[in-house]
């Protein structure tokens, strides 16, 4: 069969992507032309307004977003950490602290640049979910690169320059015209799109969908 391109628009500070991620990397693993599909991660800041300075926790964040108390906000993570756990994920997001994700969108564009993509865009990921690191603050994102594989010297200097600036805006304005609104949004084939961290079932139709329509066209 042809080759199929999946498009994935994702930030690192949402908990819905992460689980996304693995659920499709499930329905990957099961597709019998897994060796055919290119995926392309996509860089989407949910809050390209967010502060850098770590000033609230999630529980915080939510009760002061959405309403209600930081209890009731609890309750509401504990739903998100329960589906991370089925997806084999391992939640703590009484630590995780919302701020602004660009850099940590340059570090995984320089990651995938160097061949080490996959490694750091877990590594952010999990640093986000279970371990309350600040994914804004350069020095944190220097050792996360460099536990995933970089070269911390080049790190720093990547990430205190502008490279790869032009290459999120690039994705971000992208997704936009695709209508992208939210993340993680999946697209195959240029033409079947999904948005939210759909069941493992959900992503393997699609996969079928537009491997059928790679041979049809």
């Amino acid at each position: 069969m042809d080759s199929v391109t999946v498009d994935v628009w994702s930030d690192v500070v949402c908990p819905w992507c992460y689980i996304g991620k693995r659920r499709f990397e499930t329905a990957l693993d099961g597709f019998g032309h897994r060796d055919s599909v290119r995926v392309r991660w996509r860089s989407f800041e949910l809050d390209p307004s967010g502060s850098r300075e770590a000033e609230l926790t999630l529980p915080e964040r939510i009760s002061r977003d959405l309403g209600g108390d930081v209890e009731q906000a609890a309750q509401r993570i504990a739903m998100v950490s329960g589906l991370a756990a089925e997806a084999g994920l391992d939640y703590r997001l009484d630590r995780a602290r919302p701020v602004n994700s660009f850099d940590a969108h340059r570090l995984m564009q320089y990651g995938d640049q160097a061949g080490a993509g996959e490694e750091v865009r877990e590594r952010l990921m999990r640093a986000y979910t279970a371990e309350g690191a600040v994914v804004s603050d350069i020095d944190t994102l220097v050792r996360i690169g460099a536990e995933a594989g970089l070269d911390p010297r080049g790190t720093e200097k990547m990430l205190r320059g502008t490279d790869f600036a032009d290459t999120v805006r690039a994705d971000e304005d992208l997704g936009h015209r695709l209508g992208v609104s939210g993340v993680p949004t999946f697209v195959f084939a240029g033409r079947y799109a999904v948005s939210g961290a759909q069941p493992v079932e959900v992503f393997m139709r699609l996969l079928d969908e537009a491997a059928s329509a790679s041979q049809d066209s």
